[in-house]
């Protein structure tokens, strides 16, 4: 293999290459740094503009064969590590991958990176390890956990892993709101755009308070949070968590309407099922029969996140430039425009008129 050392360009690793997110970054790091991609065996594989290494994180000595390459391509000295490897199920069925892969992975792996000169680590941790708030009411940094299934769960515990095992690196854990852009690709938000779309019967339930919401991120603000992440490792402080987001949570029923005025042209009309109705015999099969709706779902449906971004205003001179609901006219006018598209890129099933044009 080709030694690059004399490469003068500082070197970035980003794991999870491969990933919606990771090539993204790649595209953007690549412009200013030598950037190595980490992630699994097969395709697919990083973009062109990182090397690519394939590595599994649940080895340590299959992450020991991976820097053994970058020490010989790049030498021992990075200036940053993006570590996006994770595992993630929606369905919220328990797994024993999240201790494999998020928490177990990445002790391994930081381990390892202790022979390396690593200027900075950052992890892709998320807004919903805190305790839900009230509309109104903002999470900072230093406000209560409550993590309450494997996914957030797996998060707190690697954030603990990585302050415990990170040595002289510094540490810097970006608690992210969901992901979306125009074509979507937000797993909650292209199903309740398909509900609507479809007007399905689950589309005018909702079995928690609709006054309540979830935090979004768009994928350019993302983006423009771990450039300025990384550029600015020098002047952050050891060990940080800053919380990446929006900062106006709109409420499920805003989503409702907005969503159905531009398919449809109507506000949506939503009603609010108590929760042992929605959980109930012939109402949980008929109402929530849609397969995406979990139980999970019901039982955190009233859960609701606003997230207090003035750290990141500080530290990183960065807040966002989008908003979801600036955001959805496209989106949906994607979902119109080319609706079997639409469905392919959110991984979903196009109902049969689809199919059949």
């Amino acid at each position: 293999m080709e030694n690059r050392s004399n490469n003068s360009s500082e070197v970035v690793i980003v794991t999870g290459s491969s990933g919606l997110i990771g090539t993204q970054i790649i595209k953007r790091l690549a412009k200013k740094f030598s950037v190595v991609g980490l992630d699994r065996d097969g395709n697919p594989h990083p973009p062109i503009e990182a090397e690519c290494v394939c590595f599994d994180i649940t080895s340590e000595e299959s992450i020991k064969r991976a820097m053994e390459r970058v020490n010989y391509a790049y030498g021992k000295k990075i200036a940053s590590v993006i570590h996006l490897a994770a595992y993630y199920d929606f369905s919220g069925k328990p797994s024993s991958l999240y201790e494999e892969v998020t928490v177990k992975g990445t002790e391994k792996f930081v381990k390892v990176l202790q022979d390396f000169d690593v200027e900075q680590f950052i992890f892709s941790s998320t807004n919903l390890i805190y305790k839900p708030t009230e509309p109104g009411r903002k999470i900072h940094e230093d406000c209560p956990v409550a993590p309450n299934w494997d996914y957030p769960e797996s998060k707190i515990d690697t954030e603990q892993i990585i302050r415990e095992n990170r040595g002289d690196m510094k540490a810097v854990l970006l608690r992210l709101a969901g992901v979306y852009d125009e074509e979507g690709h937000s797993i909650p938000m292209s199903h309740q755009i398909q509900r609507i779309y479809e007007k399905q019967l689950t589309s005018h339930f909702y079995s928690g308070d609709t006054s309540h919401g979830n935090v979004f991120l768009h994928m350019e603000d993302l983006l423009d949070a771990l450039e300025k992440t990384v550029e600015k490792r020098k002047t952050l402080p050891e060990e940080i968590a800053i919380n990446i987001g929006e900062p106006e949570t709109p409420s499920y029923q805003e989503l409702q309407n907005k969503i159905g005025k531009l398919i449809h042209g109507e506000e949506w009309e939503t009603y609010e099922i108590p929760k042992p109705i929605a959980k109930a015999g012939a109402w949980a099969m008929d109402l929530f029969g849609d397969p995406f709706i979990k139980p999970w779902m019901i039982d955190r449906a009233d859960d609701h996140y606003e997230l207090d971004i003035s750290r990141a205003k500080e530290l990183l001179n960065w807040e966002p430039k989008h908003s979801l609901l600036a955001t959805l006219p496209d989106m949906i006018e994607k979902l119109k425009s080319v609706p079997l598209n639409w469905y392919q890129e959110n991984n979903l099933e196009p109902p049969s008129e689809l199919k059949k044009n």
